[in-house]
């Protein structure tokens, strides 16, 4: 990965968005992002998709969900400037709207049934 490519995958809030959640919950998958970010399930898929495209992201899939999380495999550069950017968004009033949300979400995958 390049730094190029990096910065362009994170270039659009709503990929940008879903990274900074993905480190707190360790993986989620499209349904909590949907309800997390307040978004259609179509438009959080396309941009998961770029994600994993780029290689920012990896799935897995566990009987009818696909779960996403942070690729272990991003070069160690990539790796310090993600952590950078998830510390200056730990201030910020979006992530703590998206992190609200998610805590309300009713049958969350781990825990029940996923919407």
């Amino acid at each position: 990965m390049t730094p190029t490519q990096f910065f362009k995958c994170l270039s659009d809030e709503t990929r940008l968005r879903c990274i900074t959640l993905l480190p707190r919950e360790g993986r989620l998958c499209v349904c909590e992002l949907t309800a997390a970010l307040d978004l259609s399930q179509p438009k959080i898929s396309r941009h998961l998709a770029f994600l994993r495209q780029c290689g920012m992201l990896v799935d897995s899939r566990e009987g009818q969900w696909v779960f996403y999380r942070i690729s272990p495999d991003l070069p160690d550069w990539a790796q310090t400037v993600l952590q950078a950017a998830l510390a200056a968004a730990s201030g910020d009033g979006q992530l703590h709207a998206d992190m609200q949300r998610l805590k309300k979400m009713g049958n969350r995958p781990d825990v029940a049934v996923c919407c």
